[in-house]
This record gives C-alpha cells, sequence and structure tokens, in this order.
C-alpha cells in the first residue's frame, strides 16, 4: 500500500489492520445506522448550510467476495458512523473502485479513514462530519484517472481533508471545508510519485486553517485555483499554495516556495477574495 504523505512510518504500522467497505445509499457497506435527509447540492456560494438528519435506516456492510464497481444513490442523504478516527485510526470507511460514484451521504463523527477512490470516481453531495485520518484519498494508477469531488463539506480536519497518493486530476468544486490543516495535499513521500492535477473551483473556505493545496513542483504537480471565498482570515494566513519538492524516499518533503508562479501555482490574486 502507497504511504500516506508525511507519515510514512505510523502508515505502515497500519497497513494489517485495513478493511475495505464500499458503499452508498442504495449499496452501502457502512456499520451502524444511516440516517436520511434531504438531499443538498448547491453552489458553495456563501456556505450552505449543512444536512440535518430526519428519520433512521441501518445498513448491511457488502460481502468482501463480491466488490461494488459502482456505488451510488440518489434522493435523500444518509449518515453513516464507522467509529474512531484521527491520525493512526482505522483503515478506510469506503473503498471505491471502477469509476465509483459515491453521493448524498453523511460521513459521521468520526470517519474512520475516510474514503479511498481506487481509480477513477466522483463524490458528489458528501459531507463530512468529522474528517478522521483524510476525508478521501485518491489512489488510481492510470494518467486518465480523474477524481471529482463535487459539493458537500468536511470540517474538523485535523491534517489533510483530501490525499491525492495516485496520479491524474483531482477537481474540487462547488465544496466547503473548516478548522482543517490543509484542503488537498499532492503526496509528498510516495514510494512511487506521480504528475498530478489539481483544480479547485467554486469553494469556501472558513478559518482556522493552513493551507488550501500543497503540490510537488520537481514531479511536475500544477494546482488551478478559481472563485475561492476565503471566510474569517482577513490578515490572510491560510496559504492558497504551497510548493513542495517531492521524493520517493519517505523523507520529509521540503518546501520551496508559496503563492502563484504561473508554472506550478496557477491562479491571481483575483482568484481568492476575503471577508
Amino acid at each position: 500500500m502507497t504511504p500516506r504523505a508525511e507519515h510514512p512510518i505510523r502508515h505502515r504500522r497500519r497497513v494489517g489492520r485495513r478493511r475495505a467497505l464500499i458503499g452508498a445509499l442504495t449499496a452501502v457497506g457502512v456499520t451502524g445506522a444511516a440516517v436520511a435527509v434531504g438531499g443538498l447540492l448547491s453552489s458553495a456560494g456563501a456556505a450552505s448550510a449543512w444536512p440535518e438528519a430526519k428519520g433512521s435506516k441501518p445498513y448491511q456492510r457488502p460481502s468482501r467476495s463480491r466488490p461494488l464497481t459502482t456505488a451510488a444513490s440518489s434522493g435523500s442523504t444518509a449518515r453513516a458512523n464507522f467509529g474512531s478516527g484521527g491520525q493512526g485510526g482505522p483503515g478506510p470507511a469506503l473503498r471505491a473502485q471502477g469509476r465509483a460514484v459515491l453521493k448524498n451521504v453523511i460521513l459521521g463523527s468520526p470517519a474512520a479513514d475516510g474514503i479511498h477512490c481506487l481509480g477513477s470516481c466522483t463524490l458528489e453531495n458528501v459531507w463530512w462530519e468529522d474528517v478522521g485520518e483524510d476525508a478521501a484519498t485518491f489512489k488510481g494508477t492510470s494518467a486518465n484517472s480523474t477524481y471529482t469531488v463535487r459539493g458537500g463539506g468536511a470540517r474538523k480536519a485535523s491534517d489533510k481533508v483530501f490525499q491525492f497518493n495516485g496520479t491524474g486530476k483531482l477537481v474540487v468544486t462547488k465544496f466547503q471545508v473548516s478548522e482543517f490543516g490543509k484542503l488537498v495535499r499532492s503526496c509528498g513521500n510516495c514510494k512511487k510519485q506521480h504528475k498530478r492535477t489539481v483544480v479547485i473551483d467554486d469553494v469556501d473556505i472558513t478559518a482556522p486553517g493552513k493551507s488550501i493545496v500543497g503540490v510537488n513542483a520537481n514531479f511536475g504537480d500544477t494546482a488551478s485555483l478559481r472563485e475561492v471565498r476565503v471566510h474569517g482570515d482577513t490578515k490572510k494566513k491560510i496559504k492558497p499554495c504551497i510548493r513542495f519538492t517531492g521524493n520517493n524516499t519517505g523523507k520529509q518533503p521540503t518546501e520551496i516556495g508559496t503563492g502563484p508562479d504561473g508554472v506550478t501555482c496557477r491562479y491571481k490574486d483575483s482568484d481568492l477574495s476575503y471577508d
């Protein structure tokens, strides 16, 4: 399993405990109950309200010998509780493969090691109430892999929200995040490194937080920011884009710069607004 950025040693100790669950509203593998609420999906705009739980419905975890290639749902939103989270917590709550679509789900508090996309995937209207290790990790091995996070939101991420370990393109749009360390981080010390493309478009960022995106300049990563609204950070302490020199040896990556440079960090000051 690919080492997790900036925590390679601790990650190796957890490998044996990883368990794969695949899920969503109509075909879901969860531990605990799911609570249906009205679906929400709109432009992040002024940070739309989080969905509220209404009613409940239990789900059964699918057989590991019968993995789902597409996890999709429509209509209402469900809450799923997965147990303890945080750095060093249990394995992924959900594992998606084969262009999976996961939508209209609230991941309860905490959300273990979140969602692992093993290839192209779409996470639509997914809400993380309390991010565990990471909200989602993208691990596709094809340069044509595309990962889309559309709508939804995340809060209480002590470190990363989205971890980009694989290759391809990650698009985060109409999303909101608060109380976080990093919104997106391209893996700084995975054993196998790739060129990664990140697009962050039409999102709401609410302080406190440390950075919006971190990418590896030496591996050809790019990060584009558009229509990013930052709330509660008038002193601009949250760094929009950090450039690193990454490695494949497990060592701590080196920060080499911040701000737009037209090559790795692709945005203008006007692409961000503050209030």
